[in-house]
């Protein structure tokens, strides 16, 4: 197995704070992963213009990509694939430091080499930082520069060295970064128990299932509070493992209309805001991008015009990249087809804090007004489900920091969220554990039988972390003021001898969003729990390619594919409606690609008709004369108002909502006709159907709105109605389609009336 990736907590920020002391006391308080370095305080990370977008839908996706070069197992939940470790903060390695170099003045060329030839062309701060990184061991990085030549190159590649250096957020930049990297290599390298002295419990949080009364009473609580709540979307990644050329959050959440998940993400939170928000205070959504995705991120946007989303309420902040690390020195790596290059990687999704810090943007959100901050990941098309419920468990318990989990297996390959309390010291630290490591610090701790399922729920009583975050904002913005938003750093290397003393291939220095209860201290560290809702109504990513979704799939777990996340999506929904009442029948299982999925029915909402789950009820009243089959599509788009009294369907339905038009109320409608289905996609189709295996073929549609209905379908004659003579009645039994127009009597759906002597051809007849 490989070592454990090891912690090591970055310094703070002198600016902020200029106590030594509070500074000591904020490194020691860091722990449980983190070994603490004795490292100047953290100066803001000099990042990208902060750029101000809007919404669009289309082609792109972008978040944060888990390092590549993890050895990790396969696990269902994307964010805790990426392991993570608690080290003990009594550990006398912890009390290690680094002496950083003074930056006061420029640092000497060592007399083994001279730059002198270098003044002539290299900006001062570049020529200075050239001398520190000789000094910093790293001579090998210049042992190619040869006087008189290339200076071109030797500008470009010092340019490349100082945007690392500056960008990262310690104030001696790269020097920092080497420094941190030399403690943990070695920490790893001694293969350290990172969870000594720590015993885990079970954290304060709560357990819900929608459609319960718990469930409604916490979803109650929440609902005022989305007024109030600013959005972060962690997005800085591409689709080429997906097979998709795009940034992932412009891939197509499903078929049936083609929404990508941008599109949904920001129509959701104007939804929230226009059915919750306050007057005068418009939602706000922040978006973590990266080199790969900054461009194509601000492309979508525009083409689409945000979305429907103010600009002004939308900020793009750009996360750079960290160094590699070639060795246990700490020796920077240069790409092995260039050496005027810096081989250099992404340093994790824990940069979102330092980059809300710096961008300005939490203390924008709280002098705004806003009292809550959601972090949620690139291609969850879930994550908004039970926001409000989330919300209203942070409110009842106090939480100044609240993760969404989900019931977990005892030893199934998903980190657990566990409260842990260091024996020696009395710290309390609520933070995610991997499955790795959990089950033998239980063994050493609790009981000899390690991590076992309760036996009343069938699941561990450690919830799963999904890496979707509720913080309460004032305290979050507080503590980025005290830590400029900077995580504890880990490492993984792999080694490819067993002395550990060469790596296969460069590593390097990374940060995770979900620690950031380490930087806590006092009470608030002692409030972060969890909610905790099934999987299927939160949680469904879309981060595997085909092929290795079928493996998950063949060893038992969720493929997390794009056929997986289009078929959760559906049924997310159809839970919902079930829930209150609704009759939907099961779908049929098909395959495409080797991933076997439900493939109906196949429900979409817009979220403007019910942006929560408690909207549901307003608009299904009478949920027991709802009825849907397995094949049926149903599909309620546009802003305005719908209130579905009645409705049989088995088949596919369009039913269109027109806010200038006032509410759309259905009553007494009954669809058959041949609807959608799933065709295996040819050579020739778009990548993002390639990836799911199948396109939709559309045979026939029935549209229903405020202009009445329209479309294909079979006929289909109401028992009440049948009025007629028994041959009359026989010869109706057997539905058949037609394109002609229908002679009725006058119908009238409530508040349209349809025809007066004629009905249109849409093949249905309204009650």
């Amino acid at each position: 197995m490989a070592p454990y990736p090891q912690k090591i907590n970055m310094g703070k920020n002198k600016k902020r704070n200029k106590s030594k002391s509070n500074a000591k006391a904020r490194a020691s308080s860091s722990a449980p992963n983190p070994v603490a370095v004795d490292a100047p305080p953290a100066t803001e990370a000099p990042v990208d213009e902060t750029t101000t977008v809007t919404s669009t839908s289309d082609d792109t996706a972008a978040v944060v990509e888990k390092p590549k070069d993890a050895e990790l197992a396969a696990a269902e939940v994307p964010a805790s694939e990426v392991k993570t470790s608690t080290a003990d903060s009594s550990d006398p390695a912890a009390d290690s430091s680094t002496p950083a170099p003074d930056n006061s003045t420029p640092t000497p060329a060592p007399e083994s080499y001279s730059f002198t030839h270098a003044k002539s062309f290299l900006s001062p701060a570049a020529y200075d930082l050239a001398c520190k990184l000789q000094a910093d061991n790293q001579g090998h990085l210049f042992s190619h520069w040869v006087e008189g030549s290339d200076d071109d190159k030797k500008t470009a590649m010092m340019d490349q060295l100082l945007k690392l250096h500056e960008s990262y957020p310690l104030p001696d930049g790269l020097l920092s970064y080497t420094a941190n990297a030399r403690s943990l290599l070695a920490i790893s390298k001694e293969g350290k128990n990172p969870l000594a002295g720590w015993v885990p419990s079970v954290p304060q949080g709560e357990v819900l299932e929608v459609g319960t009364p718990s469930y409604d009473a916490m979803e109650k609580s929440g609902l005022p509070l989305l007024a109030s709540t600013g959005f972060v979307l962690v997005a800085g990644g591409l689709g080429e493992r997906l097979g998709y050329g795009g940034i992932k959050v412009g891939l197509p959440t499903e078929t049936c209309t083609e929404t990508c998940y941008l599109q949904y993400y920001i129509e959701t939170i104007l939804a929230i805001q226009a059915k919750y928000g306050e007057k005068g205070r418009n939602l706000e959504l922040a978006i973590m991008v990266s080199d790969d995705t900054h461009d194509k991120t601000v492309e979508l946007l525009e083409d689409n015009a945000y979305f429907g989303m103010n600009k002004a309420n939308l900020t793009l902040m750009k996360q750079e990249k960290v160094a590699a690390i070639a060795s246990n020195e700490g020796a920077i790596a240069q790409d092995s087809s260039d050496l005027w290059s810096i081989d250099s990687k992404p340093h994790g999704h824990g940069d979102v804090h330092s980059l809300m810090h710096s961008k300005g943007v939490a203390q924008k959100w709280t002098d705004a007004g806003f009292t809550h901050v959601v972090f949620f990941q690139d291609t969850n098309g879930l994550g908004f489900h039970t926001l409000a419920a989330s919300l209203g468990v942070s409110k009842t318990l106090g939480l100044v920091m609240n993760s969404l989990a989900i019931p977990r297996k005892a030893k199934q390959a998903v980190g657990a969220v566990c409260k842990l309390e260091n024996k020696d010291t009395s710290e309390v630290r609520t933070i995610n554990v991997e499955y790795n490591q959990l089950d033998p610090l239980l063994r050493d701790t609790v009981s000899k039988d390690g991590d076992v399922n309760d036996e009343k729920t069938g699941f561990s009583p450690y919830p799963g972390n999904i890496n979707q975050l509720i913080f309460s904002l004032k305290e979050y913005n507080d503590n980025l003021k005290l830590t400029s938003g900077v995580m504890a750093e880990f490492v993984n290397p792999k080694y490819a001898d067993s002395e550990k003393t060469v790596f296969k291939k460069p590593t390097r220095l990374e940060c995770m969003m979900q620690d950031y209860p380490m930087v806590l201290k006092g009470d608030d560290a002692k409030k972060v729990g969890f909610t905790s809702v099934a999987a299927d109504m939160c949680f469904s990513p879309v981060k595997n390619a085909t092929s290795d979704g079928v493996a998950k799939q063949q060893s038992g777990t969720h493929p997390a594919v794009a056929f997986s996340g289009e078929s959760d999506q559906y049924n997310a929904v159809a839970k919902i409606m079930r829930s209150i009442g609704c009759n939907l029948e099961d779908g049929e299982v098909k395959e495409f690609l080797g991933i076997k999925m439900p493939a109906g029915p196949k429900v979409v909402i817009s979220p403007f008709v019910c942006p929560q789950p408690a909207d549901y009820k307003a608009a299904f009243p009478s949920p027991g004369d709802v009825t849907i089959s397995g094949k049926s599509v149903l599909i309620i788009e546009g802003k305005g108002s719908v209130v579905i009294k009645s409705l049989k369907l088995d088949g596919t339905l369009v039913i269109e909502a027109d806010e200038a038009k006032g509410e759309l109320v259905v009553d007494g409608l009954d669809v058959v006709n041949e609807g959608w289905t799933e065709k295996e996609s040819k050579g020739d189709a778009p990548e993002w159907t390639k990836m799911r295996g199948y396109t939709m073929e559309k045979k026939e549609t029935c549209t229903f709105g405020h202009n009445g209905l329209k479309g294909d379908f079979k006929e289909v004659e109401k028992e009440a109605e049948k009025k007629v003579e028994e041959p009359v009645k026989e010869a109706a039994k057997e539905p058949v389609k037609t394109d002609e127009i229908a002679k009725t009597e006058e119908v009238k759906v409530e508040g349209v009336e349809i025809g007066s002597g004629e009905a249109t051809d849409c093949g249905c007849v309204v009650c």
